[in-house]
């Protein structure tokens, strides 16, 4: 399976994605790695991507989860909105999502104690009202992000078996 990590800024995406395909024994690919020069240098600057500047990314992103079909491999993107998930999706048919959710409080915490990173708290409110959470015709699940990362991961990866 080829797994998108999804959900706001500071959920963990990075922390929680290599540790979900390191119990899947896949390929983790970051997200941001695939975002233009331009991208980063507007969210480094506290103004949200709008979608013209985002379907280089998801496109890119899909193409390198079409590229990882049976093989498996876990990519962390946002994805906050279903019109970006099914984009990824047409891409890459068979995309099960990983929903990282959790109080906007901590998360804003978690968000000003990372150090370097583009993504800066000015942005979150951006995020949470940009999210559409998964729908019920959308294959995924969603995993709190209050426990330590090791456990979240540890639930994520057993629900994903189930699936």
């Amino acid at each position: 399976m080829v797994v998108v990590v999804m959900g706001v800024a500071g959920t963990g995406k990075t922390t929680i994605g290599p540790l979900v395909a390191e119990a899947l024994g896949v390929p983790y690919a970051e997200g941001d790695d695939f975002h233009p020069a331009a991208n980063i240098a507007k969210m480094s600057a506290g103004t949200p991507l709008d979608d013209a500047d985002r379907a280089p990314w998801l496109d890119a992103i899909g193409a390198w989860a079409r590229d990882r079909a049976g093989e498996g491999g876990v990519v962390s993107c946002s994805a906050l909105k279903r019109a970006y998930r099914d984009r990824l999706r047409a891409a890459a048919p068979g995309l099960v999502f990983l929903h990282l959710t959790g109080d906007r409080a901590l998360i804003a915490d978690r968000m000003a104690a990372r150090k370097g990173h583009f993504m800066t708290t000015r942005l979150l409110d951006s995020q949470f009202a940009t999210l559409e959470p998964l729908e019920a015709d959308e294959a995924g699940i969603a995993v709190d992000v209050a426990p330590e990362a090791a456990v979240i991961a540890e639930r994520a990866v057993a629900a994903l078996r189930r699936l």
